[in-house]
């Protein structure tokens, strides 16, 4: 599978507010939302000899909301041009992969008291916020979540009527993503994020989606064991680098 088509697919599962095309680069910005679906998508097939004029029209797109240019690649000429133009690496990242059947066998969702929507639901939206909300807007995150167009499931774990482990999965074309994976801090290490894991490959297979994938810090170890546990393996790695 082509990395540049899931990460196509993943941006369609965080549709950014504004979006602009600069040479096939997709330009997306959010204000109030989380920093990563502010973010350069650079997957055209831009010349080296372009990229100076190329980079000042994102770094330009960026400052006319008071922001900075953040760059979504790996290696190659233009992590080097962006490099030696001062914008340090962020942020490394696993773009991984798993089939969903596996996902569900791995990851089996009974034993706890799971609940799936079709649409986010306040009690699972707060939850999120709680574990990740830190520096965003929640009406932003909420207004992005009505955005998106794709068919999308909402699982969530509750003990004693509490909301407490929540994730997404986003189907699209054959495939599904996995986003927002949440657990409150006292339901951790009770198998609370792999019930949801296993509702989300339940999903994504009645919809026909038979693979999943995910994108997760290579510095989040409870995070690489739960979905290595899963059946996820690394498909790519990828990095952001910031205009310094």
């Amino acid at each position: 599978m082509n990395p540049l088509a899931l990460q196509v697919k993943a941006s369609r599962a965080l549709p950014a507010e504004h979006v602009k095309d600069v040479d096939g680069w997709r330009l997306r910005y959010s204000p109030g939302c989380s920093w990563w679906v502010s973010t350069v998508q650079p997957h055209g097939d831009t010349d080296p000899a372009g990229f100076e004029r190329a980079v000042a029209a994102v770094e330009a797109f960026y400052a006319g909301f008071g922001a900075v240019a953040r760059f979504q690649l790996g290696p190659g000429a233009l992590d080097d041009f962006l490099k030696l133009r001062g914008y340090p690496q962020k942020c490394l990242m696993s773009l991984q992969i798993a089939p969903a059947e596996v996902v569900a066998q791995r990851a089996p969702a009974g034993g706890f008291g799971l609940r799936v929507w079709d649409r986010p639901d306040r009690a699972w939206f707060e939850t999120g916020i709680e574990v990740h909300g830190g520096g965003v807007d929640p009406r932003a995150e909420w207004a992005l979540l009505q955005r998106v167009r794709e068919p999308s499931c909402y699982a969530g774990v509750l003990v004693g009527g509490r909301v407490v482990a929540v994730g997404r999965a986003v189907a699209d074309t054959g495939w599904a993503g996995v986003f927002g994976m949440a657990t409150l801090p006292e339901a951790r290490g009770r198998g609370a994020a792999r019930a949801v894991l296993g509702a989300l490959a339940d999903w994504a297979r009645r919809r026909g989606a038979g693979s999943m994938y995910l994108q997760v810090e290579r510095d989040n170890d409870a995070a690489l064991r739960l979905y290595g546990g899963a059946g996820f393996t690394q498909l790519c790695g990828y990095h952001y680098r910031v205009a310094g």
